[in-house]
């Protein structure tokens, strides 16, 4: 009875992990090269596209070096953790990989932004925003209505 307990308790402590990957880590880097985090554009459509562009720039470069202080953060106490052997209580599940994986994501999400900041940088001044590519779903949808 006992493997079985243990071997149940295993699936539910991966498929918990897959899941708070999925929900927030993973979806950084995809949400920040969407544009899908929150924004406050009111003033985009009165503004100078050059200002635009700067204020771009400097709001990616912001969110790259906080998504990075996060990372750095988190890798010292992931450090810290395989130092000290720690463990969740009942499964006996090491802490600091997932605590790495989690940094990793961070810092793919802070180099996300620089290529965003890079991307705004290079854009010319009087460029307009690139037309987003059509969702897939609203496309399919379309088709059949």
């Amino acid at each position: 009875m006992k493997r079985i307990t243990s071997l149940f308790a295993g699936v539910a402590a991966v498929a918990l992990f897959a899941m708070m990957l999925l929900m927030i880590f993973c979806a950084l880097p995809l949400a920040s090269l969407a544009g899908e985090h929150i924004v406050f554009d009111l003033l985009d459509r009165v503004l100078p596209a050059a200002l635009v562009r700067w204020q771009q720039l400097i709001a990616n470069l912001v969110t790259a070096a906080a998504f990075g202080g996060a990372s750095w953060i988190v890798w010292v106490r992931a450090l810290r953790t395989a130092d000290m052997g720690d463990t969740t209580a009942t499964l006996v599940i090491r802490i600091a990989p997932y605590q790495q994986a989690v940094a990793g994501l961070l810092a793919l999400t802070a180099i996300t932004h620089l290529v965003l900041a890079w991307r705004a940088a290079r854009k010319p001044p009087d460029a307009p925003d690139a037309p987003e590519a059509p969702d897939a779903a609203a496309t399919a949808v379309e088709k059949v209505a």
